[in-house]
């Protein structure tokens, strides 16, 4: 048994054999279709005709995604180390939609299975599972976090101070009725989608306008640069695609001979 549970360790979580490989491009297959199959059942007229089979697909790769869950927890000493894992939840809610629909029924309960239907969109990010790249975006985003998190409360910051401003110099008696829609109006502006149902008519407002216009498109650059730089660092340290057998998290160093997260040996063979 545990030699079937290191094979299956080794074609589940290893991409770098060619059972690996071919389980990964399999797997991948099925998500986009899958993810295609939602898309084509919320179109009326298509999902009419070729409801029936629609639904044989689904309830295929229901099927299979289950047994891809089922196996992945078997494979892993340590289950709830790949349970609770991000990757773990997804793949739970891959499945889980499909499931929950057994428990509603009834005319009134059509629309909450409609919604738990449209859940099994997030099959597509276990996609993000085999791009290395996302790891990188990820192990960025992470990492700047706390900048990130200030940039974010500096900007409220200055949304309600130009709002604030703004409803000041316009007046109650123009589009800007309350400060709320003032701040709604600094949003809509800074970020340069400009909506046009608020405008200001003054001078003064117009200049201010202009301001939080350019301002808009110096503030973009912040977070792109803050992600760059980490994204930069992640990459220098160059780890490697080693999956820890007990825990199923990955991210270790390229020269890692133990897994960072649990302290067990990475490489058993």
């Amino acid at each position: 048994m545990e030699k079937i549970r290191k094979k299956l360790f080794e074609i589940i979580f290893e991409a770098d054999t060619y059972a690996g490989k071919t389980f990964d491009v399999i797997l991948l297959f099925i998500i986009l279709l899958s993810t295609v199959i939602v898309i084509i059942e919320s179109v009326p007229s298509i999902n009419q005709v070729l409801n029936k089979e629609l639904r044989i697909i689904e309830w295929t790769v229901t099927i299979l995604f289950t047994i891809e869950y089922i196996l992945r927890i078997y494979s892993v000493k340590k289950p709830s180390g790949y349970i609770f894992s991000f990757f773990g939840i997804i793949d739970l809610m891959a499945i889980l939609p499909s499931y929950l629909g057994f428990f509603f029924a009834g005319p009134h309960s059509l629309l909450i299975i409609r919604t738990l239907r449209l859940l099994r969109v997030f099959r597509v990010f276990k996609i993000s599972r085999y791009l290395e790249e996302s790891k990188f975006l990820i192990r960025a985003l992470y990492a700047s976090r706390i900048k990130i998190s200030v940039f974010l409360f500096a900007l409220v910051t200055l949304m309600l101070i130009i709002g604030t401003l703004m409803y000041l110099i316009e007046g109650e008696n123009s589009d800007f009725t309350s400060i709320p829609k003032s701040i709604y109006w600094a949003i809509v502006t800074m970020t340069t989608v400009g909506y046009g149902d608020i405008t200001p008519h003054t001078a003064v407002g117009q200049f201010l306008s202009g301001v939080v216009m350019i301002l808009g498109y110096s503030i973009i650059a912040v977070p792109t640069g803050i992600v760059g730089f980490e994204m930069a660092n992640s990459i220098k340290k160059a780890q490697n695609t080693q999956v820890c057998p007990n825990c199923a998290r990955e991210g270790h160093d390229s020269d890692a001979v133990y897994c960072k997260y649990c302290g067990s040996l990475l490489n058993e063979t």
